[in-house]
């Protein structure tokens, strides 16, 4: 894979210079976005940069996290709490991502969308409401194993860290989950998926698989 160095800032922009373009070519009525990555990879700030580079350029967007829609302990912590088969399995509520994000932007949709179901701190419902997204507008959804639920991206950004840099910026604490990250490269290969790879070792200094745009 060829890399070329670039800033958090450029990729920021290239992205969503790509996506108004997208936007106004395609005609469907909303475009869903992945950044996925690891905990450890600084998907949320992208998708919170995104968002903003995308209102400067006229378009609505809402950026999703992904673990607003965990299952509830109960089920999480159903084989231990440490338990990577079930991190990678069990975790996340791709049901709810469905029902309450995906299903309102299909043509013909609401539009309305939950920005977050479940609070995995508190173990309750958080009780949101819903956010209506107006036609033209962007999904961001970001979080850790997003491309392995046929989830209909329009567009996704793999953030790749190397598994001595995820073993290395990984808590201590979560040092069980990387069974999974390493299940995750072999079985959905987010490198292939994503239309955007970029390299996350360095923070710093990141570098991206330029797209044939």
């Amino acid at each position: 894979m060829r890399l070329e160095p670039i800033t958090w800032e450029r990729l920021t922009e290239a992205v969503a210079d790509h996506l108004a373009r997208l936007a106004a070519e395609d005609g469907s009525p909303w475009l869903r976005v992945a950044v996925d990555g690891a905990p450890a990879a600084p998907s949320g700030e992208l998708a919170a940069g995104l968002s903003g580079a995308l209102r400067l350029r006229g378009r609505s967007a809402l950026a999703v996290a992904a673990g607003g829609f965990l299952r509830p302990a109960s089920l999480r912590y159903e084989y231990g709490r440490r338990d990577p088969e079930a991190y990678y399995e069990r975790w996340l509520d791709a049901g709810a991502l469905w029902r309450e994000v995906f299903t309102p932007l299909e043509p013909g949709g609401t539009g309305h969308v939950l920005p977050d179901l479940w609070n995995p701190v508190t173990d309750r419902a958080t009780r949101s409401p819903y956010v209506a997204l107006p036609a033209g507008g962007v999904l961001i959804l970001h979080g850790a194993l997003l491309l392995r639920h046929w989830f209909p991206f329009d567009l996704a950004v793999h953030l790749r860290l190397s598994p001595a840099a995820l073993a290395r910026r990984t808590d201590a604490d979560d040092q069980w989950t990387l069974p999974a990250f390493a299940r995750y490269e072999d079985e959905a290969r987010p490198e292939e998926t994503a239309q955007v790879v970029v390299t996350a070792d360095d923070p710093r200094r990141p570098a991206w698989r330029r797209p044939d745009w």
